[in-house]
């Protein structure tokens, strides 16, 4: 994935707050994590979140799964786990289509201050949601709504679309030095 364009120098801010669209790719560790740091802070402020998980499946129980729920902060898995372990692509793909169409409806209705897309770029690059629609609904929204999207190789157009993007740059992993997923930290 080519990197974003330099960012333009920052302009005086208008005054006018609108919903944002943010987007965190990249290879490196982190996208998922920004993602819910900034849900907690949105919660925390009284905003009304509800997250989506494109590649996770409905009933996982990583340690953000657990602390949401506590939150009482929705989030739902959308996917069957890791694509590249899928036994039945064709599956996955109608779950991510599902899947969308209900984080269309949610986007849409304008019931929710925050709605996180995570890992959605996956379904966006491997064809299972068209981008146009995705883009689509993403500038259909109510004015008010925020739209985190994560996932390694957003698409330029997105990027283009974003308010903000962040790209996450792996410098190194300590699963290169043989160290497994740590509790807590990776999972």
């Amino acid at each position: 994935m080519e990197s974003p364009k330099p960012a333009k120098p920052y302009a005086k801010p208008s005054g006018k707050r609108r919903g944002l669209l943010l987007v965190y790719t990249g290879e490196g560790k982190g996208k998922s994590t920004a993602a819910f740091g900034l849900a907690l802070r949105a919660h925390g402020r009284g905003l009304k979140v509800r997250i989506f998980q494109f590649i996770k499946h409905q009933g996982a129980r990583f340690g953000e799964h657990r602390a949401l729920s506590q939150l009482g902060i929705p989030l739902e898995g959308l996917g069957d786990g890791f694509t590249w372990r899928s036994r039945d692509l064709n599956r996955s793909a109608r779950m991510a289509q599902e899947g969308w169409e209900r984080a269309k409806s949610t986007l849409l209705s304008g019931d929710w201050d925050l709605v996180v897309l995570d890992e959605a770029t996956y379904p966006l690059r491997y064809g299972w949601i068209d981008l146009s629609e995705f883009l689509e609904v993403l500038r259909s929204r109510p004015a008010h709504v925020h739209v985190v999207v994560t996932g390694r190789g957003a698409p330029e157009a997105l990027l283009e679309l974003a308010d903000t993007v962040t790209e996450m740059r792996k410098v190194k992993h300590a699963f290169e030095q043989g160290v497994p997923a740590q509790k807590g930290i990776e999972h």
